[in-house]
């Protein structure tokens, strides 16, 4: 019989994660299984200390990943990490094509040789993005909502929102793999490893987080006015805004840099970090010749 010992960050999915997880009663019904608190737990002890026989589930959302890939070394793992998505979000999931429908899968595969980012002087690895411009702001008043209510989020609610007057558009200076482009009126500044940000929101649709260069996706949204955003953001979760290339602007990079002229807040994997002047991304690769698309950025 396979043993498993679950490790729920409970604090994910609205405090909901312990009974999302619980679905493992059934998926896993023919094995055993132990379910532990992730808060206060040291990782590392536990990869040593548990029996190689046991498999280790970590439960919870894309934030509780990140977590788990800041505190272990994720590029010499000697034993199978398994997953199963219990947020909110669970973008990783989605991008993955796995489901809460689905049994823990392993992970090891996605959670080496990841990109760096690096904000107000602190340097961390990140599994999906890095969201800045709306997307920081849905997560600052995402965050505001969670700490007053125990009622699920509506990022997209926020986030339409947001474009109707309560976001402000910034002008940013992007820096990508050297070369500096600005760019007026901005939305939309992300970089992605992943696909998905926001609980399904595609910036980046043609991003594969396994690909062997190992680069990520720099994407812009900007230079329009609230009508225009409001009629083009729907089309992102679908990854249809690509077609507005006089206002959409994706590239692939080794090394961004990314500068608003105001502070916003950012969000890392969905964890939110505020007063953000600007932030730089770092692939795990030596910056190399890659085709991409030039013309659909201007340089400044």
């Amino acid at each position: 019989m396979d043993k498993y010992l679950i490790i729920v960050n409970d604090k994910a999915n609205n405090s909901q994660a312990f009974k999302s997880a619980k679905a493992l009663d059934t998926l896993l019904s023919n094995s055993e299984r132990k379910y532990i608190d992730a808060e206060n737990i040291n990782y590392n002890e536990i990869l040593n200390e548990t029996d190689a026989e046991i498999r280790i589930v970590i439960a919870g959302g894309d934030g509780t990943l990140n977590r788990f890939i800041n505190t272990v070394d994720t590029n010499h793992l000697t034993r199978d990490i398994y997953y199963y998505p219990a947020g909110s979000g669970n973008d990783f999931a989605r991008d993955v094509g796995k489901s809460r429908e689905d049994p823990p899968f392993v992970i090891n595969e996605y959670i080496k040789d990841l990109p760096t980012v690096t904000v107000n002087g602190q340097t961390s690895k990140f599994l999906n993005g890095i969201g800045y411009g709306i997307d920081g702001y849905c997560c600052e008043i995402g965050d505001k909502i969670r700490a007053a209510s125990d009622k699920p989020v509506n990022y997209t609610a926020i986030a339409i929102k947001g474009l109707l007057g309560g976001f402000t558009p910034t002008n940013a200076t992007v820096t990508v793999d050297g070369k500096k482009y600005k760019f007026a009126k901005t939305w939309l500044a992300p970089t992605m490893n992943g696909r998905y940000f926001g609980g399904g929101i595609m910036p980046t649709p043609n991003q594969d987080r396994l690909n062997p260069d190992r680069y990520v996706s720099i994407a812009i949204m900007q230079g329009i006015g609230r009508f225009n955003a409001l009629r083009i953001f729907p089309s992102m979760f679908k990854g249809e805004h690509i077609k507005y290339k006089k206002v959409i602007h994706i590239r692939k990079a080794f090394d961004v840099k990314v500068q608003f002229d105001r502070p916003t807040a950012l969000q890392i994997d969905g964890e939110t970090v505020l007063n953000v002047l600007e932030y730089s991304v770092s692939s795990c690769k030596t910056a190399k010749t890659i085709q991409t698309d030039t013309k659909s950025f201007v340089k400044g």
